[in-house]
C-alpha cells in the first residue's frame, strides 16, 4: 500500500507538516463489523483527515484542497460535496472556477448525482445559467440517455426560461436514434412548457410522431408520446389517426402498440354505443386474440382481461347485444 501511494506521487496527510495540528479521525465501523471494506491506504488517510476537519467545521484553504482529494477518492460522498459548498462560500472562492471543477469531475462521473446538484447550487449563486445547455449537450453527446444530464438541463431551462433552439436539438437526437426515450420525454417537456396544447400544436406533434412511427413501428417511445399529446381527446375521431392506424395494419404491421391503440379506439366506439359498436366489438376481440397469442404473449393475461372487458361493455351499452 505504501509503495502504491508513493508510486502515484501521493504524500499522506499524516506526513505533511502543515497538518501536524490535526488528529485524524478513523472510520468507526463498530466493534464487530460484519464485512469490512478494504479501503486503500490513500482512501483511509484522506477520509481520516476529512472527518477531522469536518468535526471542527474548519473553514480554510487546506480544508478546501482536502475536499478535492476526498472527491477524487469517492465522488459520490454527499457530505464532502456539502462541506465543499460551505467552504466555497465561506472562503469567497471563484464560482466560475468551481464550475470548471465540476466539469472535470463530470468527465469521469457523468452519472454522479452529487456533482450535478453541486453545479446547480453554484449556478443559483451566480444567477447565470449560460453554460448549462452547452455542458449538458456535451455530456449527452457521450450518452444521450443520461438521466442526470437531462434532469439538470430541464431544471436550467425551466428555471431560467432557456427554451430557444431546444426543439431543434431534440429533433436532431430523435433523428439519430428514433428510440431515444429520453429525447421523446424532453420533447414533451418542451412542448408542454412553451405552448398550450392547442389544436395546431397537437396536429403538428401528431404528424411528427406518426412520421417517426412509420420508420420504427415497434418503437414504444413514439407511441407513448402520441398518446401523451392526445390525452383527453377521443382517439377514434381524431382526424386521420384511425386511417393511419388501419393503413399500417393493412400493410401487415403487427406492432403491439399499434394493435393496443386500435383496441382503445374500438372501446371508445363501444362505450359510446356508436353505430359501429358491433363491428368494433368483433375487431377488438380479434385484436386481443392476436395480442394474447402471438404479438404480445408476455401480457397474455392482460389482453384476455381486455377482451372480457370489451364484451362486457358491449353487452352493457348495446341492449340488443347477445
Amino acid at each position: 500500500m505504501a509503495e502504491e501511494t508513493a508510486a502515484e506521487g501521493y504524500v499522506p496527510y499524516r506526513s505533511r507538516p502543515e497538518w501536524k495540528d490535526i488528529t485524524p479521525v478513523p472510520q468507526d465501523d463498530g466493534p464487530n463489523p460484519v464485512v469490512s471494506i478494504a479501503y486503500s491506504e490513500k482512501f483511509r488517510d484522506v477520509y481520516d483527515y476529512m472527518r477531522a476537519v469536518m468535526q471542527r467545521d474548519e473553514m480554510s484553504e487546506r480544508a478546501f484542497a482536502l475536499t478535492a482529494d476526498a472527491i477524487d477518492c469517492n465522488p459520490s460522498n454527499y457530505s464532502v460535496w456539502h462541506y465543499r459548498r460551505k467552504l466555497v462560500q465561506a472562503l469567497g472562492k471563484d464560482l466560475r472556477e468551481e464550475l470548471k471543477f465540476t466539469v472535470s469531475v463530470l468527465r469521469e462521473q457523468a452519472k454522479n448525482y452529487q456533482v450535478w446538484y453541486h453545479r446547480q447550487k453554484l449556478v443559483e449563486l451566480l444567477g447565470d445559467p449560460s453554460e448549462e445547455l452547452v455542458v449538458t449537450r456535451d455530456v449527452l453527446r457521450e450518452d444521450s440517455k443520461n438521466y442526470h444530464a437531462w434532469q439538470h438541463r430541464q431544471w436550467a431551462m425551466a428555471t431560467y426560461q432557456r427554451w430557444e433552439g431546444e426543439l431543434e436539438f431534440v429533433e436532431q437526437l430523435i433523428g439519430e436514434d428514433v428510440r431515444n426515450n429520453s429525447a421523446w420525454n424532453q420533447r414533451y417537456f418542451v412542448v408542454t412548457h412553451t405552448s398550450s396544447l392547442t389544436d395546431e400544436v397537437v396536429r403538428r406533434e401528431v404528424d411528427y410522431t406518426l412520421g417517426n412511427i412509420s420508420k420504427a413501428p415497434n418503437n414504444e417511445s413514439a407511441w407513448n408520446y402520441l398518446e401523451g399529446v392526445l390525452r383527453g381527446q377521443r382517439l377514434r375521431t381524431y382526424p386521420g389517426l384511425l386511417d393511419s392506424c388501419e393503413a399500417m395494419y393493412t400493410k401487415g404491421i403487427r406492432s403491439p402498440f399499434l394493435l393496443g391503440l386500435m383496441v382503445t379506439m374500438c372501446e371508445e366506439e363501444i362505450a359510446d354505443g356508436g353505430p359501429k359498436a358491433a363491428e368494433c366489438c368483433s375487431k377488438a376481440t380479434e385484436l386481443c386474440n392476436s395480442l394474447a397469442t402471438s404479438v404480445d404473449t408476455i401480457r397474455r393475461n392482460y389482453w384476455d382481461y381486455v377482451q372480457r372487458r370489451v364484451k362486457q361493455t358491449y353487452q352493457t351499452t348495446v341492449p340488443t347485444a347477445v
